[in-house]
């Protein structure tokens, strides 16, 4: 690389980073939010909410060496040469799968479009280029979505896990505020999308196992083991979730973002197992290791969550470790394989209907 372009890209980098650094102190001077401290997640004193406590768990980097560490260090097939393969879907494909089951459709990364007994759900549809504060900087998309924003069909329910880019997306939202029936979110979540143009009625938060019904789904709020926040100084302002559906007689879980818990089992003992668990698998690192699962410990997770088939999510849409970007994938499918666990990595845009047995392909196998 010739030296001026070197130059060019690392003050580039170090323009990012003193933006980032001012957009997060711009949420520095804040008060509680009323209704929050009633939640047992809840610390008054610095307002913000907490991990349950975890014996297990490994310290991470300090947040600034780990800032430096994404603008400044090294990175090898963390990015996709080869496309991305992608399955391109249509309306008349959504609405001639089956109205008696639960349908779950890859969109990329966590974001999924689901079926549920012929109703329409999203959970943390990110259909936005980047993920970031930015529209001009921060980690692109490898791949299109399988289908427009516009050829979404009437979506019922809209979950979040938490507020981070990756998961709630501006552009998306901006788009879909009067488009959906109702949104379910962690607490603190709705003054996000509040924020972002959505009405307050249409919105329904939720603490650590509460629970509601809609459109016949049961919705539970389950633990998890991450953080929040969109600036540097408004981290933990929310609280994180993953959740439980129940319906047409079975049991689907989320993980959204998670390091490995006691949480897992304490869930899979309360709902007795799950149909199917889409499992945190990717963005995982040495730096950061109670916030993210290692493929080992997403395998362990899944155990503890008695379920029968282990699918694969928060992959092979975005750069957000230092991980070579087919290694989640290939480290689960070998953990998978030796453990006799029903594994699904469905491409970008595949459709998986739960319960009903299906061949599953290593798609990532070959490209670079």
């Amino acid at each position: 690389m010739p030296a001026s372009a070197f130059h060019g890209r690392l003050l580039a980098r170090a323009i990012g980073l003193v933006v980032v650094l001012l957009l997060g102190g711009c949420a520095s001077t804040r008060a509680c939010e009323a209704g929050l401290s009633a939640s047992p997640q809840y610390e008054t004193e610095g307002c913000r909410f907490r991990n349950a406590v975890n014996p297990e768990a490994k310290p991470s980097q300090e947040g600034w060496r780990i800032w430096s560490r994404f603008f400044f260090g090294k990175k090898e097939g963390t990015v996709p040469v080869d496309a991305i393969p992608v399955r391109p879907l249509t309306q008349a494909q959504l609405a001639a799968l089956p109205a008696d089951a639960n349908h779950i459709v890859r969109l990329g990364h966590s974001s999924h479009l689901l079926k549920l007994q012929g109703r329409y759900w999203l959970i943390d549809p990110v259909f936005g280029e980047r993920v970031s504060p930015f529209s001009f900087m921060g980690p692109k998309r490898f791949h299109a979505p399988p289908l427009a924003l516009t050829e979404l069909p009437p979506i019922e329910g809209l979950i979040l896990s938490h507020d981070h880019y990756d998961h709630l997306d501006v552009p998306t939202i901006a788009y879909l505020k009067d488009r959906v029936q109702r949104y379910f979110v962690p607490l603190g979540v709705g003054r996000r999308l509040v924020e972002m143009g959505v009405a307050p009625e249409r919105i329904s938060e939720f603490d650590w196992w509460q629970a509601a019904t809609h459109a016949g789904v049961q919705l539970t709020a389950t633990p998890s083991q991450h953080f929040s926040g969109r600036g540097l100084w408004d981290r933990d302002s929310t609280l994180w979730s993953s959740w439980v559906l129940q319906v047409g007689g079975q049991r689907i879980f989320y993980s959204g973002d998670s390091g490995y818990f006691g949480g897992f089992a304490q869930i899979g003992a309360r709902f007795g197992g799950f149909d199917i668990a889409l499992m945190e698998n990717g963005a995982y690192d040495a730096w950061w290791p109670s916030v993210h699962m290692t493929p080992a410990e997403t395998v362990r997770a899944f155990g503890d969550l008695r379920g029968k088939t282990l699918y694969s999510v928060h992959n092979s849409t975005f750069d957000l470790a230092f991980h070579r970007w087919q290694a989640p994938l290939a480290e689960l499918a070998a953990l998978a394989q030796a453990a006799g666990i029903d594994l699904a990595t469905p491409e970008i845009g595949e459709v998986l209907t739960v319960g009903v047995p299906r061949q599953n392909r290593l798609w990532w196998e070959g490209l670079r």
